[in-house]
């Protein structure tokens, strides 16, 4: 018997098929960054010139960015700019950068007033990461840099955060181990859902030396003009300097700096 071959030819296969997807993507983005502020308008024939690419490949591109509103052509030169749907897709990068802008000022105030590293914290799922901080101003101090993630339980931003969410999906993320409870049991489990619950009354969380011995966290949740809960504001700082009286009023100096980052937003303190 005569074979007749394989039915799918070489450029078939699944890894060619990805590679052509990701050669299609990125000619895409490409093209989005032909676009500056020195030349927002462009015609076909520029854009190729820019990316390198040859002008059908380029009209082709660009008539599905514009299905997407990410360009728009005008009718009258017929050259394209960028679209209305570009912002829309930064939309919550955009957000999140609100939030670190009206948030600097506040952090600096904080830092100032408690002698420690303030934070500003968002949630990524079943992380805390710090997107702004402003450190301490004492040679030995407790730094958040920016970028760092906290996924274990007994960490105070990771607590606010938790204590915003449902139930089951608290026990979900710690069940599956994306937040980090050493030892957990279902005893244990029931436990720290009472101490979220008390957390979302109180307003805030404090973490005294539960992560590491030598520090101290303290960190309150900001709500936007929605009443969502946003980020988080952290104070931390070396445990042996502070003592039950300073950490009551780290405490409300948190709380109070959350609250007005949260007016700043539009929402309620």
């Amino acid at each position: 018997m005569t074979s007749t071959g394989s039915r799918f030819q070489p450029d078939d296969t699944p890894e060619n098929g990805e590679a052509r997807g990701i050669s299609v993507l990125q000619n895409g983005l490409a093209v989005l960054r032909a676009f500056s502020v020195d030349e927002p308008v462009l015609g076909v024939s520029e854009i190729a010139g820019k990316v390198g690419l040859h002008k059908s490949t380029v009209s082709r591109i660009l008539a599905t960015l514009e299905l997407e509103n990410l360009v728009e052509r005008d009718p009258a030169t017929r050259r394209f700019r960028l679209g209305l749907g570009i912002i829309a897709m930064a939309g919550p990068l955009l957000a999140d950068l609100d939030v670190r802008r009206v948030a600097y000022p506040v952090l600096q105030d904080l830092s100032r007033r408690t002698g420690e590293t303030a934070a500003l914290m968002v949630w990524d799922g079943g992380e805390a990461v710090c997107v702004e901080q402003v450190p301490s101003s004492s040679q030995v101090k407790h730094t958040t840099p920016l970028g760092t993630r906290y996924n274990t339980a007994g960490s105070s931003s990771v607590q606010v955060f938790l204590a915003q969410l449902d139930p089951f999906t608290v026990r979900t993320l710690l069940m599956k181990g994306v937040v980090d409870h050493p030892g957990l049991t279902e005893v244990a489990l029931d436990t720290y859902l009472v101490r979220l619950r008390e957390i979302a009354e109180q307003g805030y969380a404090v973490n005294y030396g539960e992560t590491s011995l030598e520090e101290v966290g303290v960190a309150a949740p900001v709500f936007d003009h929605r009443g969502e809960p946003v980020a988080t504001v952290l104070v931390s700082a070396p445990r042996f300097r502070i003592s039950t009286e300073q950490l009551g009023l780290i405490r409300d100096a948190v709380v109070a700096a959350a609250g007005d980052i949260g007016s700043r937003l539009g929402g309620t303190s």
